[in-house]
């Protein structure tokens, strides 16, 4: 078995003293480190496979979205079972705005007459599928209302390049209904760029190329999308702000002032509806046109083309927009040292339908958690911080919940947050975890203690193993991971409930699940059930109790340290790597323009088509001037220095010896000095200047998002504005950290 070696010094490292057999933890002394561990040892025999089953199966009982009453009687269990261990318990109640369908026709007016079904089929196999009257239908949320006709055209997955390729070839889609399938990147950024480029209509659907029968069986055969199913899902432009539409930046209560709908930014402007493969199947097949591209075509058995032609299709969509409760059960454990330091724990607990993978797979796992710690301080235990569990409502509609408490107590969870520890979905495979790249040692560290329960190995070594194979093609990257026992966890995009925490208020994040072996086709469909879950999820439950063994260990070594395990060596080596690639991306970008635009003025793309196929040349691209990295790679030059002095001088000093309280209090708010006052440019509720969504990639993260997204806009200028931004704020954590080593 493998052990991690990360340093040498008492706040961001582990080791194992050998001749005592005792594991001394980062963080802790000696003393208290042996008896974290065996509070550990203790909360782990309270974790039961049968909780997790029971969670699942009785919260996934019936459908539950937002404002439902299946929505409303999981919030009552879950707070009532909480309250049952012990916690102090609250549901904080914000109204949101909600939008639900009352008209939706989807019908071909030519060449030849169709109208869609948009329903899903109920199954006998699937014991919860046939509970129609309480189901919300096939839609998406967010849409506007809308009755248009028009066009029809297939754009592939909708995404930037799929435009780009359609100048090429002579296509517009203004004035056009687009149709495109799921996957790529996130599904709001179908009708938004759609909305941009003069569409009047979008229609999404899944395509059995991407998670249908071409990779599997289908549900309920196999875990993959049979033909009716639709995957749900909002469309509101997250990537803008998440959370109500209406009250952007601050908590929506029942008195807070509101936006006009039409003035809500976030809303998209044209009609939007999911349709399932079976559907869509006569909708591709009418198409006329050029044929699809290679890389275009699905998995239906048809030639697909790119349209327009003959075909149009008559969309019509009404829906009904009421504010609704958003309830958020929160469940406290005061710390019996630091009451005024939080350490919190959230998983959503909505659902589009009866969402037992999603979301409530996680939530079991987080309710089991909870449980054990309940049970652990019946035993006289007690957490020196306060613990704070959170079940979230209103996530599947665009983070309503969290956000919404989040902006409510955003001056308090500065001065209280030490860190936010998030899930979402489990399922059986590999442990996956991103966050704040300071806390990646203690992650790691939790890793080598959790046992894999397939293998019998720790869920290190077995994620460790998984990307050393993964890497076996690629001799340079399998040596460097050879050359290392731990692994890199990733940076936070989008698409779960740590958004507001870490990208609006810098507090420390961390995202986790286990998952790589269960893929299915259920994901927001009515088939995504306790049914489906017991047999292609997690079958045993057991990565339920590894997910609680995980996020446990978290919260609890986090509430119980004597000095909070943050490492800025760590992040500020990371962010080194982030910078390098932006400048390698930025050489290949200078080049690969000279070299194409070298082509396209001699006329090579003209000469290398088909003659008898139309397809215009891509257009010259501006040359990449030079850009001036110097205040960014100063700053951190400056804050490998800060980072490396404070992990030095922690090092020199005893835990216990005083001052530590102070210094666990300037620790876990150092990560708000990256945040930037404007915000990034567009989207000024996006504060984090190392880590954010992607404007164009939806849930995909993208690292320095400033100055990266500027270059992939080639908006040059802007380029050196947010490197010039980004170097104050490295600046001012380096001075932070070196103000706590004074």
């Amino acid at each position: 078995m493998k052990h991690l070696r990360l340093g040498g010094t008492a706040i961001a490292i582990f080791f194992l003293v050998r001749g005592a057999g005792a594991q001394i933890l980062s963080g802790f002394s000696a003393t208290s480190g042996a008896t974290q561990v065996a509070a550990e040892k203790k909360f782990d025999g309270y974790l039961d496979t049968a909780d997790v089953d029971l969670f699942i199966k009785t919260l996934s009982s019936r459908p539950h979205h937002l404002g439902s009453p299946g929505d409303q009687e999981n919030t009552n269990f879950i707070a009532s079972q909480y309250k049952s261990w012990g916690f102090d318990v609250r549901v904080e109640t914000f109204y949101a705005l909600f939008a639900t369908p009352k008209t939706r026709v989807l019908e071909m007016t030519a060449p030849t007459q169709f109208r869609a079904s948009l329903m899903e089929q109920p199954l006998r196999e699937d014991a919860t599928s046939g509970q129609v009257r309480e189901q919300l239908p096939p839609y998406n949320c967010y849409s506007a209302d809308g009755d248009v006709t028009g066009e029809l055209v297939y754009l592939n997955y909708g995404m930037p390049d799929d435009y780009d390729y359609l100048r090429r070839l002579g296509i517009d889609v203004k004035g056009k209904i687009v149709i495109t399938r799921y996957g790529k990147g996130w599904r709001g950024l179908k009708p938004k760029l759609a909305q941009e480029h003069g569409a009047i209509g979008c229609i999404i659907y899944s395509d059995p190329a991407d998670d249908g029968y071409v990779q599997g069986d289908v549900y309920p055969k196999g875990a993959f999308k049979n033909e009716w199913g639709v995957q749900r899902g909002s469309v509101l432009d997250m990537l803008i702000y998440p959370g109500d539409p209406l009250t952007p930046g601050i908590g929506a209560t029942k008195d807070a002032k509101r936006l006009d709908r039409k003035d809500a930014a976030t809303l998209i402007k044209i009609p939007v509806l999911p349709i399932s493969y079976h559907d869509a199947a006569p909708l591709v097949h009418a198409l006329e046109g050029p044929v699809a591209p290679p890389e275009w075509r699905g998995g239906l058995a048809m030639t697909y083309h790119v349209g327009p032609g003959k075909s149009t299709v008559h969309l019509k969509l009404e829906f009904d927009w009421q504010l609704k409760p958003v309830n958020d059960v929160v469940a406290m454990m005061p710390g019996s040292r630091f009451p005024d330091e939080w350490v919190i724990r959230g998983n959503h607990y909505d659902a589009w339908v009866n969402g037992a993978a999603d979301p409530i797979s996680g939530q079991a796992a987080m309710l089991t958690e909870a449980k054990a710690v309940g049970q652990l301080a019946k035993t006289g235990w007690k957490p020196a911080r306060t613990i704070v569990y959170c079940s979230w409502d209103g996530e599947e509609e665009g983070l309503l919940g969290s956000t919404e408490w989040a902006e409510q107590h955003a001056a308090e969870l500065q001065q209280k947050a030490v860190a936010y520890i998030n899930s979402d979905g489990n399922g059986r495979g590999f442990l996956g975890a991103s966050g704040s790249h300071a806390l990646e040692p203690m992650i790691n560290e939790v890793a080598r203690d959790v046992t894999d329960p397939e293998t019998g190995i720790s869920v290190l070594e077995r994620r460790r193993s998984r990307e050393e194979v993964a890497a076996v093609n690629d001799n340079k990257k399998l040596r460097d991971l050879l050359g290392k026992d731990a692994f890199k966890i990733g940076a936070l995009g989008s698409g779960s409930d740590y958004s507001a925490f870490t990208h609006h208020l810098g507090v420390p994040s961390i995202d986790m699940g286990y998952g790589g072996e269960d893929p299915g086709g259920e994901y927001h469909s009515i088939y995504d059930s306790y049914d489906d879950y017991r047999r292609f999820k997690d079958p045993t439950f057991q990565y339920g109790v590894t997910l609680a063994k995980t996020a446990g260990r978290v919260m609890l070594r986090l509430a119980s340290a004597e000095r909070l395990p943050f490492d800025f060596t760590a992040f500020e080596k990371t962010l080194g790597e982030y910078i390098a690639d932006i400048k390698t991306q930025l050489e290949k970008a200078r080049e690969n323009t000279e070299l194409e635009n070298r082509l396209i003025a001699g006329k090579q793309f003209q000469l290398a088509a088909d003659p008898t196929k139309k397809l215009l040349p891509p257009d010259q691209k501006s040359e990449v001037p030079y850009v001036d990295f110097s205040p960014l790679e100063n700053a951190l030059h400056g804050l490998d220095t800060a980072a490396s002095a404070l992990k030095h001088r922690l090092g020199e000093i005893p835990m216990g010896a005083g001052g530590d309280d102070s210094i666990n209090r300037r620790l876990y708010r150092a990560e708000q000095c990256l945040l930037s006052d404007a915000g990034l440019p567009r989207r000024g509720w996006y504060r984090h200047t190392i880590y954010a969504p992607g404007f164009y990639t939806g849930y995909a993260v993208k690292t320095v998002p400033g100055v990266r997204e500027a270059m992939e806009q080639r908006n040059w200028l802007e380029m050196q504005r947010e490197i010039a931004i980004t170097a104050v704020a490295v600046e001012k954590l380096a001075s932070y950290l070196n103000g706590i080593a004074r």
